[in-house]
Formats: structure tokens, sequence, C-alpha cells
């Protein structure tokens, strides 16, 4: 039985990442505040953590991006991905049936956690301080629910579809309660036998510095500037300026015209696409040198991509632009990144990116260029960006400086930034906490969430 905490307290929670590429912890960041000391607990690298069980969580973040940066060796690169992309698998949606059988990989994990007591040590430690568990990756929420823990368990789901990996051995039985960021991932947790009971529709939990909290002004301003950026000649936001006043409640058309506009290239984790980022800048060399246009490299936290950038930038003359028409975007301290990736985020114009957790940033009213997609979760995430609108595959890029800028005249920018706007779920963060303060006080009046 769940230990409930005084209503009257503030909420204070677990907020619980892995170290397994960006996604799990930028889902993370926005949920600090949850907790009362500000932090997120790493369940792989945590103080204190048994030698048997860091050695698990390391050799799994070094396989998969060693396989990620393989995929680049043509053939055998390919193969052994698309033998490795195998056992996560996202099945088919329809038809619609029960797909509640437990996946090879699933098995694997609780082998782990029965014969290694993986995860006990974790689950022990935080039981000591017994508070609700919120976590992105649903190992921890595995290990909570297979070793008893007291205290609630919730489970942010990170993709815009998921393989049969996220959901329990035996869903019916299971205790973890799960946050969707997408009504797909909804009816895709019931085909794998999650009861409905717990699964809420949330949206994927965005930065609240980027939205704002007095009915989004933040977001609705940087997205109102933003539009006038992508639409140069005025041909979506003239067509539209009744619906965007209703929407945004500000006239678009009143804005100034002119500023460059700015592309943000980000790539993964394990930096697999860092050489599209440079082939960028060589195709946009002429506008770039005329500050037509600006390009932000994210490297994240890697300061090997960092240095990467900035020697290729070398090698092809352009390294005076940096701090102009180029910056690059780099913060030791991986939260820290996450900081500073959303203020780059207010000024940013395009994302372009492969089609990772980033896909969700499409709410904040940005549209997103998708290169390649790297795992099954990611063609998913492709299709439901393109389903709604936000999203388009990248051109030969060689010719960036030509198809991007028929893009922007004919207004598709635009269009596809108020398209993410509309019909993505903007407010997860928000509706997260709501629904733990709701269920942690034992409320009786029903909830209203936002999207």
């Amino acid at each position: 039985m769940s230990k409930k905490n005084n209503a009257k307290k503030p909420l204070d929670v677990y907020v619980v990442a892995v170290d397994m590429g960006y996604g799990h912890q930028r889902a993370t960041y926005p949920l600090k505040h949850l907790s009362s000391d500000g932090q997120v607990i790493h369940a792989d690298s945590y103080e204190g953590i048994p030698d048997e069980d860091r050695d698990i969580w390391l050799s799994s973040r070094k396989f998969y991006e060693s396989i990620s940066r393989f995929k680049k060796v043509p053939v055998i690169g390919t193969m052994a991905w698309n033998i490795f992309d195998k056992f996560q698998e996202i099945k088919d949606y329809y038809p619609n049936r029960d797909l509640s059988r437990p996946s090879i990989q699933l098995w694997s994990i609780f082998n782990m956690m029965k014969k290694k007591k993986w995860g006990k040590h974790f689950v022990d430690m935080l039981e000591k301080d017994p508070k609700p568990l919120v976590t992105s990756f649903f190992v921890p929420a595995f290990m909570a629910d297979y070793f008893n823990y007291s205290e609630d368990i919730y489970l942010i789901v990170t993709d815009t579809d998921i393989s049969r990996a996220w959901a329990s051995m035996d869903p019916a039985k299971s205790r973890i309660k799960y946050f969707a960021p997408s009504k797909r991932v909804v009816g895709r947790l019931q085909q794998y036998g999650v009861p409905k009971e717990n699964i809420f529709y949330t949206g994927f939990p965005l930065p609240t510095e980027n939205i704002g909290i007095e009915d989004s002004e933040i977001l609705k301003n940087d997205l109102a500037h933003r539009l006038r950026r992508l639409d140069p000649e005025c041909k979506y936001c003239l067509k539209y300026k009744n619906l965007l006043l209703d929407q945004l409640g500000i006239d678009v058309m009143s804005i100034p015209q002119g500023g460059r506009v700015t592309i943000t290239f980000a790539v993964g984790g394990a930096g697999a696409q860092r050489a599209i980022g440079i082939k960028i800048i060589k195709s946009l060399r002429g506008k770039l040198l005329l500050n037509q246009i600006k390009i932000n490299l994210v490297a994240g936290h890697h300061k090997d991509i960092a240095e990467y950038f900035t020697e290729e930038l070398k090698k092809i003359g352009m390294e005076k632009e940096i701090g102009h028409s180029i910056e690059i975007i780099f913060a030791e301290d991986k939260y820290e990144y996450f900081g500073l990736f959303n203020s780059v985020m207010r000024t940013t114009d395009i994302l372009w990116t492969k089609p990772s957790e980033l896909s969700f940033y499409a709410a904040l009213g940005i549209p997103i260029i998708m290169s390649e997609p790297i795992g099954s979760q990611e063609f998913f995430n492709r299709k439901w960006l393109r389903t709604i609108g936000a999203g388009i595959n990248q051109e030969d890029i060689r010719y960036t400086d030509e198809w991007l800028f028929d893009l922007l005249k004919s207004g598709w920018f635009a269009e596809s930034a108020m398209h993410g706007f509309s019909e993505a779920a903007k407010y997860g963060t928000y509706n997260i906490e709501k629904i733990i303060t709701h269920h942690e006080s034992e409320a009786k009046e029903p909830m209203v969430l936002q999207y």
C-alpha cells in the first residue's frame, strides 16, 4: 500500500533518470523542482552504487553508443544495427490486438533483477526515505515495482510510440503509472496489457521557461515573432491573420518584419550525425558570410564534438564566423546544457535534428527538419511529426541553400510551426505535476488537464 503525503506539505518526489542518451535526462530536467533538493537521481551512477550494478548499466550504455557509431560503416554497420534494432522493434499498431507477451529484452531485464538482484540496492536506498518515484526510463520503474517499493511509481514515456519493453512482465499486476506523451502511446500501452487507470495522457514534459505561466505568454510571444521570420513574403501570416490572433492573442502582422532566420542543428547524445552540421554550413556559406542566416551547432555536453565543429570550421575557412553567424552550443555539465539549449530554443526558428525526443519540441511552435532516424522508435517519431504537419525530411544537404529558402518563401515553415503548436501537447510538465499532486493528496475533485 502506498504511503500518501500530507496534503498540506509541498510535493516532494524522487526524480530519476539514467545516462543512456539525452532523451531520458531531458525529460526529467523540467521536473527537477518536484524534488526538495532540485536534483535528479541517476539510477546507473548514484553515490554508493554497487560495482556489479554499475557494470551492468555501463556495458549497456557503451554497447548502444558503439553500435550507433558503427551504423555508419557501410554494409556491415547497417546489418549489425538492424539485428540490434530488431530486439527493440515496435510492431505495427494495426490490427488492434493483444501484444502483452513479454519480449526477449524484457525477459533479460527481469532475469538480471532476479538472479543478480540488479537494482535492489537502489530501491533499498530510496526506501530509507520513501517518496513518490518519477522516472523517465522503464528499468528503474521495473526495479521499484519488482523489489516492492512502498511508494507510488510513475514512468514518463519519451517517444511517440514504444516497444513492448516499456510495460512490465505482467502489466495487469504492475503498480507502475504511465505518463503518455501522445495518444498513440495510450493505445499502445493498452495493447501491452497496462490497465487504463494506470495510463495518463499528459504530453511530453517540456521546459516551463519556454512556455510561461499565465496563458503561455512566453511561448505565444516567441512564436508570434518566429512566424514573421519564417514567412518573409507574408503568404501564411496574412492569409491566417485572424486565426493567429485567435490562437496567440497577438496581431502577428503588427510585428515588424525582418531579422535573420536561425537554424539550430542538434546531434544526438552519441554524436553519430555531427558531420551533417558541417555540410549544412558549407551549403549556406554565402548566406552566413553575409549574416543573412544564423546556425547554432549543438555539441551538447560533449567536448569532443565541440572541438570537432571548431576544427572543421577552420578547415573550410569559417572559424571567424564563430560568435557571429555561427554559434557552438556546449556546456560541460549535461543539465547546464539542457538549460542552455532551452534558452537557445527561444530564438530558434528551425530545429534540424534526428526525430528523437526533440520531436516534442514542435509543440513550442518550432518546425523540424528531420535527419535520418536511428532506431525503431525514431521512425515512429518521424511518422508522428509528418502526420501532424510539424516536420519535414531533410532534402539533399548539398543544396540546402536552394530548398530551404524555397520553403521559407512558400510560408511552409510558418505553417509547420503553427501545426506543431496546435496539434502537439504543450503542457506535459504542468499535467504531470498536477496528477502527482492530486494522487498523493488523495483529492476527490476531478482533474482538468491542458494540452
